[in-house]
């Protein structure tokens, strides 16, 4: 009776997980720009990178992490609060490739790091610089 319990409650376990994966890759198949992204830290330490997805939903840019199991964006960066504080080249042993474009960028109280290739950079500062009519200019970059 206790090992047909445990079982049920090991199946039904590894069921809600399954669900969870494969709503996951249902999210992350949808499309987006791939962006790895760190909360700031030293240049020269090359961990805290996580891999993700990011879309642009109007005001915002909803970054999803590659690996876990939450349906929700990871980091959600408001375009009204963004600021680009730097940006330099990847440097080696960081774990995003090597064309890549690492912009500094403070929301808020936060600093992120986010490593961007080329084009979606271009996209990513299109994105920044664009507002709604009749709005202020969403773009800010710190001097």
């Amino acid at each position: 009776m206790i090992v047909e319990l445990a079982a049920i409650v090991v199946l039904a376990v590894l069921l809600v997980v399954a669900l969870l994966l494969l709503r996951r890759i249902r999210v992350l198949r949808r499309g987006g720009v791939d962006v790895a992204l760190r909360e700031a830290r030293p240049a020269e330490d090359p961990r805290g990178w996580h891999s993700g997805l990011a879309r642009y939903r109007g005001d915002e840019f909803r970054w999803y992490r590659i690996s876990g199991l939450s349906s929700g964006a990871n980091v959600v960066l408001d375009r009204t609060r963004l600021e680009i504080v730097d940006r330099r080249g990847a440097l080696a042993g960081e774990m995003h490739p090597a064309g890549s474009t690492v912009l500094s960028c403070r929301e808020g109280g936060r600093t992120w790091e986010l490593a961007i290739g080329a084009d979606a950079l271009t996209g990513f500062s299109s994105w920044l610089e664009s507002t709604p009519p009749g709005r202020s200019t969403g773009y800010r970059q710190a001097s």
